[in-house]
């Protein structure tokens, strides 16, 4: 599926019309990025003075006349607090005794308040899966549902052994407090946090560009046991909406696939208006580590929804809003009940950026931009090539002298 409107499979489904390439062509120019081009990044693992195993990871990247601070939590379930200020001197304040409480309400905030600019929130609610054998194509859901693994009853990794701020990154690696059937003996469900100093774009699959004022997360199953042969996993992600209604889910479309191979679209979900903001994402998954063309899933995104009761409170989430309880959620598919699967290698990936601002956007590459030149400009450089041939071999037969 390709964003919200309805399952497709394979990698190169979503193709453009003539119409969107003659936009394209008529509207590429360089790459212009709303917000800083560099920030002074920094991770910061906030202990919570107890002999608790609890992260919460504090990224601060400063710019100019901003900064952006995301909260990244295993209190509860996983969830990221985005909040951009319009000062370089912003602080986040934690206090673990509220934070841990059964009333968090004002445990973590940004100060000065006053310059919050936007701010909201992402959790990660759920791991689902599905028995994809004898399933048909397009089906919701994607076969028989076993019970969901709540990511709220997971235990989690110390952050510190795996902070790197080299590479401005952090693993939050998770398994089931408790699990019965050993599902999870060999296996974790790990959230890669990585922070960036200014532009650039990943080595790996499937390469989304990246800002300053964006952060990636990668969300990887490996080595758990499927209750299934053929096993399709799902996520949900649940969101705070700008008002009363939902954020926005877009698909933005492109000729250019140099990139991702065949994949021609990118999902955006989008808070309000600017200064707002984004999450961003290739709705394609990896059965491989090597992510290459042939382990390539669809991934199909559900439409957002007001969420339910069920939905498992974040502690973080709820001691910086308080009152605030305009949730809404979605559910991530990944794969297909033929193809590659997790089923291949026991592994699974998905990538998403979570940013401020405007979303990085790719414009035409060079090396798209030369293949339509040739391609477009050949036959005017043959017709014109023809027509002066044309002209001078006119002109010396004029020449030429009658014999008598």
């Amino acid at each position: 599926m390709c964003g919200s409107e309805g399952p497709r499979r394979g990698w190169g489904r979503c193709i453009p019309s003539p119409i969107l390439l003659l936009s394209l062509l008529a509207s590429a120019t360089p790459l212009g990025l709303l917000g800083e081009e560099t920030r002074q990044v920094s991770l910061e693992v906030i202990p919570p003075g107890l002999d608790a195993p609890q992260n919460l990871l504090h990224i601060r990247a400063v710019g100019t006349n901003s900064t952006l601070h995301y909260v990244w939590s295993s209190v509860g379930p996983p969830a990221v607090l985005l909040v951009a200020t319009d000062t370089p001197h912003s602080t986040l304040s934690v206090n673990w005794s509220l934070l841990l409480s059964p009333e968090p309400d004002g445990g973590l905030g940004v100060l000065p308040k006053d310059s919050i600019q936007f701010s909201s929130a992402l959790v990660f609610t759920r791991l689902f899966e599905f028995d994809g054998a004898n399933t048909s194509e397009g089906a919701e859901p994607p076969g028989e549902p076993y019970p969901p693994y709540s990511l709220a009853k997971f235990s989690w990794n110390n952050i510190t052994d795996s902070l790197d701020p080299a590479t401005l990154s952090a693993t939050f690696r998770g398994r089931p407090t408790d699990d019965p059937t050993g599902a999870f003996a060999n296996g974790s469900l790990t959230f890669r946090v990585q922070a960036f100093s200014g532009s650039g774009r990943p080595d790996q699959p499937p390469r989304l560009l990246h800002s300053a004022d964006t952060c990636q997360l990668e969300v990887a199953l490996v080595g758990a046991s499927p209750r299934g042969n053929r096993s399709l996993f799902g996520l949900e992600v649940a969101t705070l909406g700008q008002g009363p209604d939902c954020p926005l889910m877009q698909e933005q479309h492109s000729i250019d696939d140099e990139y991702a191979p065949a994949v021609f679209q990118v999902n955006q979900l989008l808070w309000g208006s600017l200064p707002s903001g984004f999450v961003q994402w290739r709705p394609v998954a990896f059965s491989q580590r090597q992510r290459g063309r042939e382990s390539a899933l669809p991934c199909q995104a559900s439409p957002l929804h007001p969420s339910l009761a069920y939905l498992p409170q974040s502690p973080i989430v709820r001691a910086f809003f308080e009152s605030h309880n305009n949730f809404c959620a979605f559910n991530l598919t990944f794969g297909a009940s033929t193809g590659p699967g997790y089923w291949d290698a026991h592994y699974l990936s998905w990538s998403t950026l979570l940013g401020v601002g405007t979303p990085p956007l790719d414009t035409l590459s060079p090396l798209v931009l030369g293949i339509m030149a040739v391609a477009l400009g050949a036959p005017g450089l043959m017709l014109l090539a023809g027509g002066v041939f044309l002209l001078l071999g006119h002109r010396q037969c004029s020449e030429y002298q009658p014999i008598n």
